[in-house]
């Protein structure tokens, strides 16, 4: 039996009642919470336990991000512009990484998301597309000791990469069901790429597969106005609503952004109990008109579920959940929205309302007897801490996500002292340094500088002398790195 003791924190716990539980301690047994209560209690109880001391932080529940593609970009971090629409952003260059990425740079790049995660607070992912090599993504996030949910990405249209017929898209997906397993650290769900590039068929099918084999499914649709027309021309229905239609919404599925909905379709998604995963940094980082068509305020108050996401690299550029939180609860004020979603409403959203989405909320997602101990430890020395305010404001609006200090998963510490306890994280960035450096070769892409880089050497002019501020830079461009081997 494996015991830890975390010792004497303020505990957020966002259980129904919201207690914040102040100098306790929690017991961990075996990977489950077993009891909270003063330390004298539990020492005496559980002798000889592991300890963790977190007096004087604040002990929250493990941050849930219910959309986060870890394959690519990490590869590429900021170097797709941002003055480009999202077609072109996509199309243009996320989907040439794809294609050329290896086995190796898959599990690079996830296990540099897995680490980015866990320091960051966020302690679950669920991963919505990787396209090539999915049990190397599963290798990459188990490394790192993260709570993981994936599959390989399916689509049926004909002409696009890693296409494929309906019934060879579901074959695949069930062989890695059926090797990841519906209920570890890392398993499976029915991951498709949705937009209007999945037949009828494979959305069917893919519902089926996941009843069958009791697991839960995501795909995306209308980040922005682009699904539309392409669902009008092929049902005269609005992309949910002819999900609907056909049958596929549910308890199951999650769908990735459902942005851009009207009445019709925002009644579909409550009637049915589909879940969205709402990604607010992207939608701003692409210009995909959040501000202007966002419903999930709305689903939220007729009782919808909602978690946060933050999608890929390039399209939010950091996987942290309190910043999605404070981003969704922002903009729901800024609009004006009729009864707005405030900081703690949206620390649920990251927590334990994110896990109810995922359909995890039986096991984690807040910090109860029985659940499972996924939890973070804040260091309230850091300035953005000081004074001690109410604890949903701080963390929501405070961006304290660079405290986190400690992180459990399972009952098992993977972030102490702010240093990874499974990973190297010193070889990780050697590693991801090399592959970008190959992938990028391979592909033939630029990455996007916005400004000329200068190396140090050629700020010298022929005399001798730094060169005059007007001077043409003959260096525009070089970067003065060496190239990796």
């Amino acid at each position: 039996m494996s015991t830890l003791l975390i010792v004497g924190g303020d505990v957020v716990t966002m259980a129904p009642g919201r207690e914040v539980l102040t100098g306790t301690t929690i017991a961990v047994v075996d990977g489950r919470i077993a009891a909270l209560g003063t330390a004298e209690t539990l020492r005496g109880r559980y002798p000889g336990a592991t300890e963790l001391d977190a007096t004087g932080c604040v002990v929250t529940p493990g941050m849930i991000n219910a959309h986060q593609h870890t394959t690519a970009d990490p590869l590429t971090r900021s170097g797709i512009p941002d003055d480009i629409d999202a077609q072109s952003a996509i199309f243009d260059w996320a989907v040439p990484l794809h294609n050329a990425h290896t086995g190796g740079d898959d599990e690079i790049s996830a296990m540099l998301t897995g680490a980015e995660s866990l320091r960051r607070g966020v302690t679950t992912i669920i991963e919505p597309g990787t396209v090539a090599h999915p049990m190397r993504v599963a290798a990459g996030l188990r490394k790192t000791g993260i709570r993981a949910r994936l599959n390989g990405w399916g689509w049926d249209t004909e002409g696009l990469p890693f296409s494929a017929p309906a019934a060879e898209v579901l074959a695949r997906q069930e062989e890695i069901v059926t090797e990841l397993g519906t209920t570890g650290r890392i398993a499976a769900w029915i991951t498709l790429l949705g937009h209007d590039l999945v037949s009828d068929a494979l959305m069917q099918g893919a519902a089926e597969l996941a009843e069958r084999l009791d697991t839960r499914m995501t795909w995306h649709i209308s980040p922005g106005q682009n699904d539309i027309p392409g669902y009008a021309e092929r049902s005269g229905n609005r992309p949910v609503v002819h999900m609907h239609k056909i049958g596929v919404l549910g308890p199951r599925l999650l769908l990735g952004h459902a942005v851009w909905l009207d009445d019709d379709e925002v009644d579909a998604i409550v009637e049915t109990d589909t879940a969205v995963a709402s990604s607010p940094g992207a939608y701003l980082r692409l210009g995909q008109g959040f501000t202007r068509a966002n419903r999930h305020v709305a689903l939220i108050r007729r009782g919808a579920r909602i978690a946060l996401g933050c999608d890929s690299h390039n399209a939010n550029d950091v996987p942290d959940i309190l910043r999605a939180a404070m981003l969704f609860t922002g903009l729901s004020l800024d609009r004006g929205d009729e009864n707005p979603v405030h900081a703690h409403e949206a620390l649920a959203l990251a927590t334990i309302d994110g896990a109810r989405a995922i359909g995890l909320g039986e096991e984690i997602g807040s910090i109860e007897v029985g659940k499972a101990a996924d939890l973070v430890v804040f260091d309230t020395s850091d300035p953005v801490w000081t004074p001690r305010g109410d604890e949903a404001l701080q963390l929501v609006w405070g961006a304290p996500s660079h405290t986190v200090r400690d992180v459990v998963v399972d009952g098992e510490i993977v972030v102490r002292d702010q240093e990874l306890q499974n990973v190297d994280y010193d070889d990780l960035r050697q590693c991801a340094a090399e592959n970008s450096h190959h992938l990028l070769r391979r592909t033939g892409i630029t990455p996007f500088r916005r400004w000329p880089r200068i190396a140090a050497a050629d700020l010298e002019a022929t005399s001798g002398g730094p060169a005059a501020p007007g001077a043409e830079h003959r260096a525009a461009g070089k970067t003065g790195e060496s190239a990796c081997p």
